[in-house]
């Protein structure tokens, strides 16, 4: 169950003055060491991802790669070592791996320019995806503009949408579903504190064409595996079964990992090996995130989240 809501999983879903029937999305693969198509892109992505905010070295990064992982998100940091990392991998992988980078820019004509300032540090020809970061507004047209300015001269191949106003979602996946939608990736937050992805968004996803799916902040910001705030007598789950969690959902192509050095690179790699989460495990999980879940107060607010959240308080 979603706190404060109802899981829908399939059938007809009800919104505000409509009612969408739905067509279920097929179960991936049980085994997460195989790599799944990226929507309509033509990409095959494995189901984990790495991003490039805490650090990890270039070395634990190029390991990860050869483990498996071909998805590597240049994201909120650009930090030297990841891009270091995609420039060695690109060398000798560059058909095989699949490079992502954000813009944060709030002005369309300065997108370019930082496009081109990443390719030159990272040392690449172009990007398979440029994602544009926390949009909880629907972009304007320069913005598609400027995507297929880049599109056009090389330097990226596909545009991505990340949004923290999940109720925006089912309008964009309508379009998309329209052959309407410049976008062929959406990404969104989904963990076992915050699952109003599954009331909000998940049931909308177009099963086909289907687009692609991304998930970040697994752990909640690390909240997920704090023992201080766990239920009386719960464990902390570990951080692979935080990943686990999140894949087992059947709309969810990947989720990010955020590592900051090996030893979490290969915890998050073990939720691969280890694959879905039994049916138990999975209601752990939801106890847990239950609990947590309006106790602690998120980093970023995020709309469609209970109005308690934002404060911190117990939700009902």
């Amino acid at each position: 169950m979603i706190p404060g809501g109802r899981q829908y999983v399939g059938g007809d879903v009800p919104v505000t003055g409509r009612t969408i029937r739905r067509r279920s999305i097929p179960p991936m693969t049980d085994d997460f060491t195989q790599k799944v198509p990226l929507g309509q892109t033509g990409l095959s992505v494995s189901r984990l991802g790495i991003g490039s905010s805490f650090g990890a070295p270039a070395s634990v990064i190029e390991e990860a790669v050869e483990q498996g992982v071909n998805y590597l998100y240049w994201g909120s940091l650009r930090r030297p070592a990841f891009g270091r990392a995609m420039r060695n991998l690109a060398r000798r992988h560059r058909e095989e791996i699949i490079l992502s980078v954000q813009s944060y820019s709030r002005i369309p004509g300065l997108i370019g320019p930082s496009v081109e300032v990443a390719l030159r540090r990272a040392g690449l020809d172009y990007f398979d995806i440029l994602l544009l970061g926390m949009r909880n507004e629907r972009p304007g047209q320069a913005y598609t503009d400027a995507f297929e300015r880049l599109r056009e001269q090389g330097k990226v191949r596909f545009l991505a949408l990340s949004t923290h106003n999940r109720p925006l979602l089912p309008s964009l996946f309508d379009e998309y579903r329209e052959g309407k939608s410049a976008y062929a990736v959406f990404m969104l937050r989904y963990n076992a504190v915050h699952r109003g992805a599954e009331r909000d968004a998940f049931p909308f996803v177009p099963a086909d064409p289907r687009p692609g799916m991304i998930a970040y902040t697994a752990t909640r910001w690390g909240h997920l595996l704090d023992p201080g705030k766990m239920p009386a007598g719960e464990t902390p789950p570990s951080a692979s079964d935080c990943y686990r969690f999140v894949l087992n959902q059947p709309a969810v192509d990947l989720v990010l990992c955020g590592p900051s050095d090996r030893s979490q690179m290969q915890e998050a790699l073990r939720a691969l090996e280890r694959g879905p989460l039994p049916p138990d495990e999975v209601e752990r999980m939801q106890r847990i995130g239950d609990y947590i879940y309006g106790r602690h107060k998120p980093k970023f607010k995020e709309a469609g989240d209970a109005k308690d959240v934002e404060a911190g308080v117990s939700a009902s």
